[in-house]
């Protein structure tokens, strides 16, 4: 115990910094066991689409969709979300919906809503788009309109 005392007091702010990050990994613990979805790798996505009828919802901006996108992906933007313009979605409420973006990490604020919303089976995607093309999956790419 004299150790640890001595190091706090000789490293004030490394003492800081771990004392920090326990806190942030606890956060994070504390947020995914509570959250109102389920994350999923891109093979348990393609489980849920192919054996559970799930949908793929992409929330990036229309050129990424357009750039290219997991086949038969619904697009919405998250602003439709927060704002509960969805009525497109309301026949997906019992089905699996998987939120898709870049990175994972806005996907995550739109499935809070979704499943706020009245969703039932929400999942997103680990790690977005990446993880799917990191797994070598096929994206459908948009002509785009002139």
């Amino acid at each position: 115990m004299q150790q640890y005392i001595e190091f706090v007091t000789g490293n004030p702010i490394l003492a800081l910094v771990w004392v920090g990050l326990v806190v942030a990994i606890i956060a994070s613990i504390v947020k995914q066991k509570t959250a109102g979805y389920t994350t999923v790798n891109p093979n348990e996505a393609t489980i849920l689409v192919n054996r559970e009828n799930g949908v793929f919802l992409d929330i990036r901006t229309r050129d990424e969709y357009r750039q290219g996108h997991i086949s038969n992906a619904l697009h919405t933007l998250p602003s439709q979300i927060k704002e509960q313009n969805i009525t497109e979605l309301e026949k997906y409420k019992t089905t699996p919906i998987i939120v898709v973006c870049k990175t994972g990490q806005t996907a995550q604020d739109s499935a809070n809503l979704l499943k706020k919303a009245g969703f039932e089976n929400v999942n997103v995607l680990k790690d977005g788009l990446i993880s799917w093309n990191e797994a070598k999956l096929p994206l459908v790419r948009s002509k785009s309109k002139k």
